[in-house]
């Protein structure tokens, strides 16, 4: 398979570099590790095992790279308004998109610029950070669970999710991707911004009585609002309980968000904030404690 990778962040350059060790022709747009990785190659840390390609196809646009089979995308939100021009030049015929990106909105920005039958949507749970140009250092986790953007399970996203697998991904194709999406803003909701607005890491969070009763009613929050969209089925409080089960096993994780404010970066507060308060309010649900997040957040940005 020939795949393209859109947002070659901690999240594009670690999935990218697992597909290209498994065989894969990948195709990186680069920006700030352009001249590392094309003179140098890609460095991959992790827990699993580090390693290094010594040589990857790293272009500065995307219309040098060429038609691929598959468009990953992995850019930072709130740049969402260069992906119709970024992602163009890439399309053949039978070319998907898969946005691994956080929040809501995503899929349905690519269905408004492309056909919606090549969209894909995926949830990335994936603890790993960009280190010095040319290198990702993965912490932990990084199963990915994808589907359609038209609904329902698909022969093409079992066979994605195989291929993701056969790479060393975890990876599972879901029916209900409203749901997947919104299992992930369970967790990325209080974490990134209670840690961006705090500048503690999730263990510190979790270890004050205090503000692991705030995340878990942050969770909560964002539960009540998942199960008022219609879903297959609906989120129960206890996947509330095995999220910070699993983010306390994280040790001391500095969420994406955390980053972004620290190096003076944009956050990505309408896909992660806006769009989901804008969405429960729809539904006559109201996110106070989610509210006053994003509020304080975009105070920041201001």
């Amino acid at each position: 398979m020939t795949i393209g990778i859109v947002g070659a962040g901690a999240l594009g350059l670690y999935y990218g570099a697992l597909l290209q060790r498994a065989g894969h022709e990948v195709r990186f747009l680069l920006r700030r590790d352009f001249d590392a990785i094309t003179r140098n190659g890609l460095r991959v840390t992790s827990p699993n095992g580090d390693f290094h390609l010594a040589r990857v196809l790293g272009f500065r646009e995307t219309h040098h790279m060429g038609q691929v089979d598959l468009v990953l995308v992995g850019l930072k939100t709130f740049a969402n308004h260069h992906l119709p021009e970024l992602v163009a030049p890439l399309l053949g015929p039978e070319t998907r998109i898969l946005t691994l990106q956080n929040g809501l909105g995503n899929e349905e920005l690519l269905a408004a610029n492309f056909d919606a039958a090549r969209v894909l949507g995926g949830i990335a749970f994936l603890c790993s950070n960009r280190g010095e140009p040319g290198v990702v250092h993965h912490l932990d986790q990084g199963r990915i669970r994808l589907g359609e953007f038209t609904g329902g399970l698909s022969a093409y996203a079992d066979s994605l999710a195989a291929t993701f697998r056969q790479a060393g991904i975890p990876c599972e194709a879901v029916a209900d991707l409203p749901k997947a999406r919104w299992e992930k803003l369970v967790w990325n909701i209080p974490f990134n911004g209670l840690c961006a607005l705090t500048g503690l890491t999730t263990d510190r969070l979790l270890a004050l009585p205090a503000t692991r009763d705030q995340v878990r009613a942050i969770m909560e929050e964002v539960i009540t609002a998942a199960n008022a969209q219609e879903l297959s089925a609906p989120i129960t409080t206890e996947f509330a309980a095995r999220m910070i089960t699993l983010t306390t096993a994280m040790g001391a994780y500095r969420p994406s968000m955390m980053i972004d404010r620290a190096e003076g970066r944009p956050l990505e507060l309408e896909a992660i904030y806006a769009l989901p308060l804008a969405r429960a309010a729809e539904h006559g649900v109201a996110m106070t404690r989610v509210a006053m997040l994003h509020a304080l957040l975009e105070a920041g940005e201001a």
